[in-house]
């Protein structure tokens, strides 16, 4: 049951992050533009509903990464025992959780949060 729940959400935190870049595209494509485009770009993608999202796809990001590790693995054999599996995939989440944490405060940190 925990594996089938990892891998659904693996593949739902796939299509956010490429939903999610089309943020990226928007952003860069406004920085293509006039400073007018680029600085309205920059309210609309600094709103709090906006951070939330990027909150997301930090979060997405960083599960993504860390459940593709775990799939590494899988595929050259190491893991796969049952006890194994299930401790991999609390590490997953633990560490996905930590990781994106970490990632956030950093971005807070270095004046990010300010819109």
């Amino acid at each position: 049951m925990y594996t089938m729940v990892l891998s659904i959400t693996h593949r739902i935190t796939g299509v956010f992050l490429s939903i999610g870049s089309i943020l990226f595209v928007y952003w860069l494509f406004a920085l293509s533009l006039t400073p007018d485009r680029y600085a309205q770009a920059q309210r609309i993608l600094g709103s709090g509903f906006a951070k939330l999202v990027w909150a997301g796809l930090i979060f997405s990001f960083c599960y993504h990464l860390a459940n593709g590790l775990r799939h590494l693995a899988w595929d050259m054999g190491w893991g796969l025992e049952k006890r194994q599996a299930r401790a991999s995939g609390w590490a997953v989440v633990v560490g996905a959780l930590v990781l994106a944490a970490a990632v956030i405060f950093a971005a807070l940190s270095l004046g990010g949060g300010s819109a």
